[in-house]
């Protein structure tokens, strides 16, 4: 299955308590403060940090990246994983949130 897929399924059921409990480990006061292991992990704390970008708006590398540097040291890694699964989108340097 791709990830992707996966992706849909694991949210399809969302319990937010119990997402919130498995967040709370890697979150703490707006921040991700470890980088989860575990890829269901991941996709809970990137779908609180693309909640950051408004929907279709347009915006540049640096604007992005200033924004990921609030929740992460590493924006580079955080900006790379919420393009490869998909929440930013990314065209000649300018990015976008999606869905």
């Amino acid at each position: 299955m791709l990830w992707f897929l996966q992706y849909d399924v694991a949210t399809a059921d969302r319990n937010p308590a119990e997402e919130t409990r498995k967040l709370r480990p890697f979150w703490r006061e707006g921040r991700i403060i470890q980088w989860p292991a575990r890829e269901s992990r991941r996709r809970l704390v990137l779908a609180e940090v693309v909640r950051a970008f408004p929907l279709g708006k347009r915006m540049a590398e640096a604007d992005v990246d200033a924004i990921l540097r609030e929740f992460w040291p590493d924006h580079c890694q955080l900006r790379r994983a919420l393009v490869e699964r998909e929440l930013l989108n990314r065209k000649d340097g300018v990015y976008w949130r999606v869905g």
